[in-house]
């Protein structure tokens, strides 16, 4: 029987709150000062009737908003959103112990500029489906649009659902990876099934016939390898041009990318000495190694040897003042003497944080650090215990990379309090 719920705030993950017999109720699609009638399963409503909505609601933006799993927010107005999403990375640091953070305004990125997607692919009785995951869910939204990616990804949708139906290597399930690089899109595609020489023919001219460059193909989790070349492939950081891995991660955005450079740079102290180094760890391509060169020397340590590779070429066709090390650093932490003498510490760790390294950090009293994060929960963990051994906030940027998400990033410039 339909409950009626009074929805008093939104939760990490993007859904309405409401309280009942002294326990949290999670609403998806609700929003603060709503009545809903709900069906309640366990701490979970799916709504049935809006009694009351907020003044705050808009029209979401995209046809596929509430199914897809890939936006959770788009029916909420611009400003209540974004001061929301501050607020995480305001809660998170006073919760680590710096209630006077200076957390500056929302850093926000328009729709249609997002450059990568990694779009889930299978195989059924009605065709091809291609797109996200529905949210909390195994079932697969196919995509016609998508509001946040840009046009041109967007357009390479109806193409690929016809190129994969005619695809042998694609038997039940696949993928396709998708990043806008400088030089076009570049398509890494993985199947449940091997390519045969007709598949191959089938991606050439795909690509020929819609401008990629290059797609590489995988089977399952699988190395890449490169099925079709019709020409350089390479994005630039810094005026640097990088050739990147098939399927290498990307900052989401131009937009977003370039805040967090902005904020990294920002960070570091005014005046290096000549000889400074800094260490950039979890470096990846290069995004921010490459920017931090031109202020000091840099050691880049990344765990993947495609993008250690990539990030090596650049530097040295570049003359960048960049050495890159491939270090598993969940692994192997730098540790004791590799932290002594570093002018500041970049740190852009996966989402799960970075707590062995950060700890290492704050034992090696490395004078500047400064952390991006894509994660306010593990930020909290890790920046306690800085917040332990004397730091103190300089400044801290929240970025929304991930429009009408739940999820943000955030550039922390800790400094040590004495």
């Amino acid at each position: 029987m339909p409950t009626e719920l009074s929805i008093a705030a939104i939760g990490a993950e993007g859904d309405g709150i409401a309280r009942r017999d002294g326990r949290a109720i999670y609403v998806p699609g609700a929003l603060p000062g709503e009545r809903v009638l709900a069906e309640i399963a366990g701490e979970r409503a799916t709504p049935q009737l809006w009694l009351a909505e907020s003044r705050e609601r808009v029209v979401p933006p995209c046809p596929h908003a509430g199914t897809c799993g890939g936006c959770a927010l788009q029916h909420w107005a611009p400003a209540p959103y974004a001061a929301w999403k501050r607020d995480k990375l305001v809660l998170a640091l006073a919760r680590a112990g710096f209630p006077d953070a200076p957390v500056a305004a929302l850093a926000s990125t328009p729709p249609g500029v997002r450059r990568r997607a990694d779009l889930a692919v299978r195989r059924g009785a009605g065709g091809i489906t291609l797109g996200f995951h529905a949210r909390g869910a195994a079932q697969l939204v196919d995509l016609g649009t998508c509001t946040v990616l840009d046009p041109r990804l967007v357009a390479l949708f109806a193409p690929l659902r016809a190129l994969l139906q005619g695809l042998a290597a694609l038997r039940r399930e696949g993928s396709a990876v998708l990043n806008l690089l400088d030089t076009g899109p570049d398509l890494l595609l993985r199947t449940d099934g091997p390519l045969d020489a007709p598949g191959r023919v089938k991606l050439a001219a795909f690509a020929t016939a819609h401008g990629l460059p290059r797609i590489a193909w995988a089977r399952g989790e699988g190395v890449a390898e490169t099925a079709a070349q019709l020409g350089p492939v390479g994005i630039a950081f810094a005026g640097v041009n990088v050739v990147p891995p098939p399927g290498a991660f990307l900052q989401p955005s131009a937009a977003g990318e370039a805040a967090i450079v902005a904020a990294v740079l920002a960070g570091l102290p005014a005046r290096l000495p000549a000889r400074a180094v800094i260490a950039d760890l979890y470096a990846g391509l290069g995004t921010l190694s490459l920017q931090l060169a031109a202020r000091a020397r840099v050691r880049a340590f990344e765990g993947e040897a495609g993008a250690v590779a990539a990030l090596t070429g650049a530097a040295n066709a570049a003359q960048a003042r960049v050495e890159a090390v491939r270090r598993d650093l969940t692994r192997q932490p730098l540790a004791g003497p590799e932290l002594r003498g570093l002018a500041a510490v970049v740190l852009d760790p996966p989402f799960t944080g970075a707590a062995e390294q950060v700890a290492l950090l704050a034992r090696a009293a490395v004078p500047r650090i400064i952390y991006v994060s894509c994660n306010p929960a593990a930020l909290q963990r890790d920046a306690a215990m800085l917040a332990q051994a004397g730091y103190r906030v300089l400044a801290a940027v929240p970025v929304d990379q991930f429009l009408w998400s739940p999820h943000l990033e955030a550039v922390v410039t800790f400094t040590r309090a004495d």
